[in-house]
């Protein structure tokens, strides 16, 4: 009889920090005492505080432990499994709250700041199922939503059904799911195809990832669900080879869904027949671009069509498509069985239900969340995230990754949804979260995503291929401190035509984290071209490092460290010194911070 149920991440971020390997020595240890009939291990995907894994959990009692390692797995065994004691130095102890949990007893997932505030709709199942078991996703009403389609509703039942709830796109474009769908049902044609764009391209980005490692299942059924709704019978999951896990996952999860009779002919007894298959992207990420993707699919080079015509009516092999991401599919199953009304609650007048994010950057809580649209950035930042490390400043958050725009610290107290990120020159996209503290260069970062954008670029439009690259060399000059105010009039003028005439959504979105800073933050630009400074202390050529003559006590250690012999020492000894200061020749320092990084009497200052 089981007794105990030790759940251990297995998603990629677990994964890296060898939670296999924490798995196996548990198992070994449970078997070497009589324990294997006892106590079940539960490999599942990601809980969210990635940064902290390996994660466990120990039920019926809750316990959480966080950063597991394979020496931590004896005594976990021997004082909890066994004694009943809970290891005390292992439990999760969430710095996002004002006060220390007390570590005696069991800390519940709700109880804590980064959970608190959240809502799993899509990420319901990710941390509390096995992905490689059909049969827990069923235990948690999988596929019934799929038999109630079937057996209870008509294509355009289902149609309504998504439409009244408002969902929209998750891929960062926003548009409403259920008009896709009809569009595509309305068209003509003898084969229609459903596509599953898990293509996750933004730096930072690995929410599709996550609920494809978690909850494979889901996308499974929700992709059959379209195929009903709209008259296909076949469909593709696009996901990225560098998703290994995810791939692997889904893999299982179609054959077992094939062998239960959940893919295939005559589903649930139906007349519906409908069959699934995956392919693998090479990590071009303009294969994000939906019609880029398809064409991907086909077997030629990805590079986006011209619209109209949309996909919806002439997509994949030519014939209508609709293409969702994975977060917009992984709400469907719950949606229907719980009523388009309930996810109409969520969230706000024009976003309605949930949306994922992964939270990244100058945050305590590195990780993947799920909060209700309409939640603020502040919220996310300090309660859910636990505020910026080290006692620095927010200074901006980075939205939509390249495509996106950030958000300042004058406006953390946005709600955060589709409408009012565009209002404010922001896009949602597909959900990735970079948080920036107050010494990041803005100018610096803009260029970091633009040089992406220019290595993505596919190449097939002018406006795109020329054009990003001539922003990255406007970038570039400024961050070296030869820049020029027009070279910054320069700037906005190219961004705006960039965007007015490149073919796809790569090209059209690229000039967005330029314009973005330009408009929040243009001071800093001034800045870079007028005082030939950098106030965040980062653009390399920018940088004057300096040794306080007073503070520096003749310890050498700084010259010692400098490749390229430009310190030296002076004449001078500071008063209640012995030896003599040393000082910096600007001439011939090569910037690389060792010197600032070596001294610890805080003598040495980047200016």
């Amino acid at each position: 009889m089981i007794r105990s149920h030790v759940l251990i991440c297995g998603g990629t971020g677990c994964t890296s920090s060898h939670s296999h390997e924490v798995i196996n020595k548990l198992a070994e240890e449970l078997k070497s005492k009589g324990l294997e009939d006892e106590i079940k291990i539960v490999q599942t995907g990601c809980f969210g505080l990635c940064a902290l894994g390996p994660v466990m959990i120990i039920y019926p009692e809750g316990t959480f432990y966080s950063c597991v390692t394979v020496d931590d797995v004896p005594e976990i065994v021997d004082e909890h499994l066994i004694k009943g004691r809970i290891v005390q130095r292992l439990v999760y102890n969430d710095t996002g709250d004002k006060e220390p949990l007390d570590k005696s007893v069991p800390v519940s997932l709700s109880e804590t700041g980064f959970y608190k505030k959240q809502h799993r709709v899509a990420l319901r199942n990710c941390g509390v199922i096995n992905p490689e078991s059909i049969d827990e996703y069923i235990a948690m009403d999988g596929y019934f939503a799929l038999a109630k389609v079937l057996k209870e509703m008509t294509p355009d039942d289902v149609i309504k059904c998504i439409s009244d709830s408002g969902l929209r796109g998750r891929g960062g474009g926003g548009f409403p799911t259920g008009r896709k769908w009809s569009f595509a049902k309305a068209s003509a044609g003898d084969k229609k195809y459903v596509v599953c764009n898990a293509d996750e391209g933004d730096p930072g980005a690995f929410m599709d990832r996550s609920v494809l490692e978690g909850d494979p299942h889901s996308i499974i059924e929700a992709m059959a669900i379209a195929g009903y709704a709209i008259g296909a019978d076949e469909g593709f999951v696009y996901v990225r080879a560098e998703y290994p896990i995810a791939v692997k996952r889904l893999s299982i999860a179609i054959e077992q869904a094939r062998e239960y009779g959940l893919l295939g002919k005559n589903i649930f007894g139906s007349d519906f027949s409908f069959e699934l298959h995956i392919r693998l992207g090479a990590g071009a990420f303009v294969c994000g671009e939906e019609t880029a993707l398809m064409t991907s699919i086909e077997g030629n080079r990805g590079e986006p069509r011209p619209r109209p015509p949309f996909p919806a009516v002439k997509g994949l092999f030519g014939k209508p498509t609709v293409e969702n991401n994975v977060e917009t599919f992984a709400n469907i199953p719950q949606i229907i069985l719980q009523g388009p009304e309930w996810f109409a609650s969520m969230g706000t007048a024009t976003s309605k239900g949930t949306k994922v994010f992964a939270l990244g950057g100058k945050i305590k809580h590195t990780g993947l969340v799920e909060i209700p649209m309409g939640t603020t950035l502040r919220e996310i930042i300090e309660d859910i995230g636990g505020g910026i490390p080290d006692g620095k400043k927010f200074k901006a958050a980075q939205t939509g990754g390249p495509s996106g725009g950030c958000i300042p610290a004058s406006l953390i107290d946005t709600e955060v949804d589709y409408d009012n990120l565009v209002a404010i020159g922001c896009m949602m996209g597909s959900g990735g979260l970079i948080v920036m503290d107050e010494d990041t260069c803005m100018v610096d970062m803009a260029k970091f995503f633009l040089e992406f954008t220019v290595d993505e670029s596919c190449g097939k439009c002018t406006p795109c291929r020329i054009g990003t690259r001539r922003l990255l060399e406007l970038l570039n000059k400024i961050t070296d401190g030869n820049g020029t105010l027009e070279d910054i009039d320069r700037l906005e003028e190219l961004c705006n035509y960039i965007r007015q005439n490149s073919l796809c959504g790569l090209g059209q979105t690229a000039p967005n984290p330029v314009l973005a800073t330009l408009k929040f933050f243009r001071e800093e630009y001034i800045a870079h071209v007028v005082d030939k400074k950098c106030p965040a202390g980062v653009c390399k050529n920018l940088l004057t490092y300096v040794i306080d003559q007073d503070k520096c006590i003749g310890c050498g250690k700084c010259a010692k460290n400098c490749p390229a012999d430009t310190i030296f020492k002076t004449d001078y000894v500071a008063p209640g010194h012995k030896l003599a200061s040393y000082t910096i020749d600007p001439a011939k320092c090569v910037k690389c911070g060792a010197c600032l990084s070596g001294c610890k009497f805080g003598a040495i200052s980047k200016q």
